[in-house]
């Protein structure tokens, strides 16, 4: 059943914006013209006639029966391939998001009402659109002209070089411009006419894979549970009920029954990345990784206490029930058993340098029980680690959500398996968070599976009066079944080696998670601009009153409205935004005077964001030319010099409610914390933050202890006080805290 419903929900993407009974319509129509004497082939049932064989077999009519068959498909094909073009030529025009809110231009009218009326497919289908119905039809990632480039570049480093570095940096662009771009370029234009998007390949390979170092803080991101609830305290039933919810999403995922996203509820995102959020492993190498997905698999592996436990998640062709995986997880609670030698801190090899852990794969882990271990850990749905910790938001303690973000991002270096797609991790109180490998996807992508979880768990599932999962038991399941190894001494050393390495990374993360509640976005808007432009401008004046200067600013926006499009940078910081910055903190600049610089610089950050997610960004592009450069052995000092620039301030926003399955405003409790990252640069901040509703702002701030430039705590503290000033200029009766 499963099988033939994941096929026939393929044919309907695959055929989209058309069905497989228009089909049978067109088909019939052929026929019943050709009865009626009418040949609307023009002859070319005929000419299909002439050509096919004739036998015993084949009668006169069975020919012409099997020719108009031949044509109406072959007419069918035509329309949908049409429909193709004219829905991928509509989704193309972006001239949408660069109007201002409530204004729209006669050609953004008639383009909304091509694609509402219908969206060319409610006539045509007569069918609600499958996740992966509209890939066919993205257009293709945009390839910038070389001059707008290095025009967005020069003007971006402006506000960060004096004159005579500006001048230098100026000849340096405009040598590159002559040569050796033009030939750059061109190499890169004929990539992006066959390949699907110029972009993603190299940035998943070169970014990611390629890295030698450990991808543990580095890399991998991770996502917090509820803020303020914990639906039930018991460990077991939490991840029972997390892991079904799971499942179910996993099987809507396989048969595409998702509902694909759409920017205004109308043009629809790329759904590339979901295809590899489960049964996905990135596998080790010695100068690459690569990413390993299979289909269906239907075991998950779970660590605890320094063992490891293979878990069966079907029973007779279904899903275990919550109740029967609670089961099969408090029995992995309740196992005494010791661990194997060199088995506790196994998973820090997935957390140390990549090297190394490649060799070692190789070498102990290619046969016998090792090998079968492993392979039931890479092969699994996904990673769950039973903590003997817990975490969580307590508000009588300020860093709780910094040991709780901690906890999420590297654990104890051993305990979560960061090569595996995703790490589910449970707390001893029923906490629970996610730990992401990155190369696969970005974090709006599990962060949509995470809100179907979360939502399903709390208002779906649910659970007992004493905190059990609800359903029936069937005792008769076998229980989990502990994966042997055995680990030499010699791999025992090379396990700890990773281990240390990870350890000092992880030790020298200082982590501060702040809940801003003064005011959120339904104040922002009140003020008549954008929440994300907002807090850049804010994090600006933070960063500057943190550090006493500017620096290259890394912002997060997605470029999903385009065939496996995943990130593009926007460089928050501008001219307009250090001139806004300077002037806050210049005591004799007026009020006004800070206010209308304000909405310059929110202006000019919104124009930079709609310009990086339609294409027109630079940091990819300039990326994709040192690529080629380098293929070609072609060397340029700009590029290079672009590539080495360090972004010591880099930012992202988390979404939240893509799914809207949460009514925050009859559920105020249930909202999400967010997720966050690792520092980017030694002397630099990394801050992830979430616009919770309409009043509350949680920011994930990180950086390292090494550095005597920075303090998260301290930072925190910072951006709370810009949020509050730059609210005050709307305001000017509210005062300075």
């Amino acid at each position: 059943i499963v099988l033939s419903l994941i096929i026939s929900n393929g044919v309907l993407t695959g055929v989209y914006p058309a069905s497989p009974s228009s089909w049978l319509i067109v088909v019939i129509a052929i026929m019943s013209t050709m009865y009626a004497r009418i040949d609307p082939s023009m002859g070319m049932i005929d000419r299909i006639k002439t050509s096919l064989p004739v036998s015993e077999f084949m009668t006169v009519q069975t020919q012409t029966v099997l020719s108009a068959i031949l044509f109406a498909t072959g007419l069918w094909l035509s329309f949908i391939f049409l429909l193709r073009y004219i829905l991928k030529a509509l989704l193309s025009y972006h001239g949408w998001i660069f109007e201002s809110h409530g204004k729209m231009s006669f050609s953004t009218k008639v383009w909304l009402c091509s694609l509402k009326s219908g969206y060319l497919v409610k006539l045509l289908s007569g069918r609600r659109p499958l996740l992966y119905s509209f890939q066919a039809s993205l257009p293709h990632l945009p390839v910038p002209s070389i001059d707008d480039t290095i025009n967005r570049y020069l003007e971006s480093v402006r506000p960060l070089l004096d004159d005579e570095q500006y001048k230098q940096m100026e000849i340096v662009a405009n040598d590159f411009k002559k040569d050796p771009a033009p030939k750059l370029q061109k190499h890169l234009k004929l990539k992006s006419w066959w390949a699907t998007n110029y972009v993603s390949d190299w940035w998943e390979e070169y970014i990611y894979l390629r890295g030698r170092d450990p991808i543990m803080v580095n890399s991998n991101f991770y996502t917090m549970d509820l803020l303020y609830v914990i639906p039930t305290h018991r460990q077991a039933s939490r991840a029972a009920n997390i892991v079904h919810a799971m499942l179910q999403y996993r099987r809507k995922l396989e048969r595409g029954e998702l509902t694909p996203l759409r920017a205004l509820g109308i043009v629809p995102m790329c759904s590339f990345q979901y295809e590899r959020m489960f049964n996905t492993t990135r596998i080790p190498g010695i100068e690459t990784d690569f990413v390993q997905h299979l289909k269906d698999r239907k075991h998950l592996v779970v660590y605890h206490r320094g063992r490891f436990f293979k878990v069966w998640l079907y029973y007779g062709g279904r899903h275990l029930w919550p109740s029967e995986l609670e089961l099969q997880f408090q029995g992995i609670l309740d196992d005494k058993s010791e661990s194997q030698p060199g088995e506790i801190k196994l998973p820090s090899l997935t957390a140390g340098n990549r090297v190394p852990w490649a060799r070692a794969r190789l070498k102990y882990f290619n046969e016998g029980v090792n090998r079968a271990s492993l392979e039931a850990i890479e092969t699994a749905a996904f990673f769950m680690t039973l903590d003997d910790e817990a975490h969580g938001y307590d508000p009588e303690n300020i860093r709780s959500l910094d040991l709780y973000a901690k906890s999420l991002l590297h654990g104890k270096c051993y305990d979560r398996w960061f090569d595996k797609s995703f790490t589910l991790i449970v707390y001893k109180n029923g906490k629970t968070g996610i730990n992401t490998e990155h190369s696969w996807a970005d974090s709006p992508i599990i962060g949509h599976m995470w809100e179907y979880v979360l939502a399903t768990d709390c208002f779906h599932l649910g659970y007992t009066a004493e905190g059990h999962c609800k359903g029936d038991i069937n005792k008769s399941l076998a229980p989990p079944t502990r994966l042997q190894w055995d680990i030499s001494k010699a791999c025992q050393e090379i396990i700890e080696g990773s281990y240390m390495i990870a350890k000092g990374i992880a030790d020298d993360v200082d982590f501060h998670d702040c809940l801003f509640n003064e005011f959120g976005k339904g104040l922002i808007k009140k003020c008549r601009t954008s929440p994300d432009a907002f807090i850049q401008l804010a994090l600006q004046l933070a960063h500057y009153r943190d550090k006493g200067e500017f620096c290259l600013t890394y912002e997060s926006s997605m470029t999903r409205m385009f065939r496996e499009g995943r990130t593009e940078t926007v460089r928050s910081c501008t001219c307009e935004s250090t001139a806004f910055v300077k002037a806050m903190e210049d005591e004799s600049t007026t009020n006004e005077q800070r206010l209308a610089l304000f909405k310059k610089a929110a202006d000019k950050h919104q124009n930079m964001y709609r310009l990086a997610m339609t294409g027109a960004g630079i940091d990819r592009h300039l990326f994709c030319l040192y690529i080629v450069s380098k293929v070609m052995g072609i060397d340029s000092p700009f590029l290079k010099q672009v590539l080495s620039e360090p972004w010591r301030l880099s930012t992202s926003q988390t979404p939240q409610q893509q799914l809207n399955l949460i009514d925050t405003q009859k559920f105020p409790k249930y909202v999400g914390a967010g997720g966050g990252f690792g520092p980017v640069a030694d002397d630099g901040y990394g801050v992830s933050y979430i616009i919770v509703g309409e009043n509350l702002i949680t920011f994930h701030i990180s950086s390292k202890f090494s550095s005597t430039e920075t303090d998260s705590f301290r930072f925190g503290q910072n951006i709370r006080q810009a949020m509050l000033d730059i609210r005050a200029l709307f305001n000017p009766k509210e005062k300075k805290m």
